[in-house]
């Protein structure tokens, strides 16, 4: 199905993103792993080439402007013009974040509980870095691969929203504003670059498993938190989601014969989360 088709993959490190590369690759696809860390990176690399799939990988920060131009050179130089981008590169800091779900009088006079922290003790410069990872961090690497695609003549390119794209969830003020914005830029993206036949859509994932995510949901199988038995209340096939159930969507996404005529939507893949109203 992409046999000889050139993906960037920012994120490819993380959870989710390293299957999509996994299975890109599977299908012929060469995948550009794009992340922070080399390590990481070389990991899913080692797993790809295992399996005789073709790949490299680059690490580099996706909100720095000249990075990102010297990485697609670099992967132009090496597989060819993109045909495929898919802005995975995101995340929160627990920094951003206050501890308490509604204001508290007492986080003005600085006398909450111990452990406790409201919205204004949270680290703004904390919260302008997850504002920036996430939107500019989707904006930049577009901005750059989109010129290839134009020289080839088109292309496809996903961005991660999230459940908080459509309701922020409590306490992730930076994190949910941040992902609005995404599914803001991917509508406004694709009438832009529709002339130029690249198409942009979005995927937001539900609640999913991950390492990080483990710690505050814990596990059906292990026992929940009480952020996670909220979560699964409210998800009706009553499960988290796994790094495969996003294949399915990010292939038809990107195959042109499949959703050709698909541009500027974000797609939920999130066991239904959304269907409930909390009541």
């Amino acid at each position: 199905m992409f046999k000889d088709k050139i993906a960037v993959i920012t994120g490819a490190g993380g959870t989710l993103c390293s299957e999509i590369a996994i299975q890109l690759a599977k299908n012929g696809a060469k995948v550009v792993l794009v992340g922070r860390t080399m390590e990481k990176l070389q990991s899913v690399l080692d797993k790809i080439k295992s399996e005789r799939g073709e790949g490299f990988a680059y690490a580099c920060d996706v909100t720095d402007k000249q990075a990102i131009a010297n990485l697609a050179k670099e992967a132009e130089n090496k597989f060819g013009l993109c045909d495929y981008l898919i802005n995975g590169a995101g995340g929160n800091n627990i920094k951003a974040m206050p501890t308490i779900t509604k204001f508290d009088e007492r986080e003005l006079s600085g006398d909450l509980p111990e452990g406790q922290k409201g919205l204004y003790d949270i680290d703004i410069d904390a919260f302008e870095r997850v504002l920036n990872i996430n939107t500019m961090g989707t904006v930049i690497p577009t901005m750059e691969f989109a010129k290839q695609m134009i020289k080839k003549g088109g292309g496809s390119i996903i961005n991660f929203a999230s459940m908080n794209t459509y309701c922020p969830l409590t306490r992730c003020f930076a994190y949910a504003m941040s992902k609005a914005a995404v599914s803001n830029l991917t509508q406004s993206f694709a009438a832009y670059y529709a002339p130029a036949n690249i198409r942009i859509n979005a995927i937001a994932p539900g609640f999913m498993v991950n390492e990080r995510s483990k710690n505050y949901l814990g596990t059906v199988e292990e026992g929940l938190t009480q952020r996670g038995e909220a979560v699964i209340n409210h998800t009706p096939m009553g499960r988290f989601g796994r790094s495969c159930d996003l294949t399915g969507c990010v292939k038809w996404l990107l195959d042109d014969n499949a959703s050709g005529f698909v541009t500027g939507i974000t797609v939920p893949v999130d066991g239904g989360f959304l269907t409930l109203g909390g009541v």
